[in-house]
């Protein structure tokens, strides 16, 4: 692989590339840590409290990835042969390996919607009538805030409680996907509160945009909570002195969060590069947050023959669904990585339209 300029990659694969940074290295080194399955980790209780606070729950655990705290959530609400609603680009459908149907024995209902945002009115649409022994149980609606097949696109606060009166007039419950849902919290300005008031349960990633190496955070009432420590151990999740990582955790919410927005800023003048190349598309928008999807079929050119002479020169992308490019800026692209990569990107076009 050839070097950019600055002699690096410049990874826009995913915000999960993010390294942990020289303050965060020293928190990990210096936390103090403890049995966690006996309650006697100081500092994950810390990062738990801290999280279940800022998301407005009655508790909160620490799990080592986010998938693992959808699947958990999944296991405690639905039992076999229970269905679990959501958007067609929803993470738990189309990115966890199948986990609910395996690990909960539920299957998984897609809605048709606009970037992964549907209405109440979908969801009343695509719930199961009547008490017919044919049909599975409606059992869990899945929100995911921000919608990373969207393009990053953020739930507005109505829609959600929107949303929310549909499932629990119906017996539903409502599980918010909260990988990003920090980057919503910046780009809206909506305290994380009050987005997740609606909801009975959600998690937040840590191991994204906030820069940790591990982690996320499931948040719920207390009575939810004691069930998802019994499937925390059964699927291998017990971490016993979790709280170097938990560290991580807590440094990632004092210094990581307000800086979202340059990692906003950096997506959209991406996008506005992208919009500016003949023969490039934005299916999904300029970005509104830290995602920017593009499509260069226009121009002729394969996606994976571009993203391959991207990285020759030292710029990563990856391919997604439908055939588009995606970029995911956080902290590890500064402005002056995005001009760069713009420029990579132009020049692979021009070379591949050629």
């Amino acid at each position: 692989m050839a070097a950019t300029a600055s002699n690096r990659l410049i990874d826009l694969y995913s915000d999960t590339q993010t390294r942990p940074s020289a303050g965060m290295r020293r928190a990990i080194a210096e936390a103090e840590v403890g049995d966690e399955q006996r309650g006697e980790d100081p500092t994950t209780t810390r990062l738990q409290e801290r999280i279940a606070a800022l998301l407005g729950q009655e508790a909160a655990l620490f799990l080592p990835s986010g998938t693992m705290c959808n699947q958990v959530a999944m296991a405690v609400h639905c039992r076999p042969g229970d269905e679990i609603i959501g958007a067609a680009e929803t993470h738990v459908f189309t990115s966890e390996g199948a986990g609910a149907s395996v690990i909960a024995g539920a299957q998984t209902l897609a809605i048709a919607a606009e970037r992964g945002i549907f209405t109440g009115e979908a969801l009343a649409g695509a719930l199961r009538s009547g008490n017919g022994r044919h049909n599975p149980i409606s059992r869990v609606v899945v929100i995911e805030q921000t919608v990373n097949r969207g393009g990053g696109v953020v739930w507005p606060v109505a829609r959600i409680a929107e949303v929310a009166e549909v499932a629990r007039a119906n017996g539903l419950v409502v599980h918010m996907d909260g990988a990003r849902l920090l980057n919503a919290v910046v780009a809206s300005g909506v305290p994380a509160a009050e987005m997740t008031r609606h909801v009975d349960t959600v998690w937040l990633d840590l191991s994204k945009g906030l820069g940790c190496p591990i982690g996320g955070v499931l948040a719920g009432s207390a009575a939810f909570i004691q069930q998802a420590w019994r499937w925390k151990h059964r699927l291998g999740g017990a971490m016993r002195q979790s709280g170097m990582m938990a560290a991580a955790g807590l440094y990632a919410l004092d210094h990581n969060i307000d800086r979202l927005a340059e990692d906003h800023a950096n997506a959209r003048r991406l996008a506005q590069i992208i919009a500016g190349i003949e023969g490039l598309a934005l299916p999904l928008g300029a970005g509104d947050t830290n995602i920017a999807y593009f499509d260069c079929r226009q121009a002729g050119i394969a996606p994976a023959d571009l993203t391959a002479a991207m990285l020759a020169r030292g710029v990563r992308m990856g391919t997604s669904y439908g055939d588009m490019i995606r970029a995911v800026t956080h902290l590890d692209v500064s402005a002056e990585d995005i001009e760069t990569a713009g420029q990579v990107l132009a020049e692979a076009v021009g070379r591949l339209r050629k």
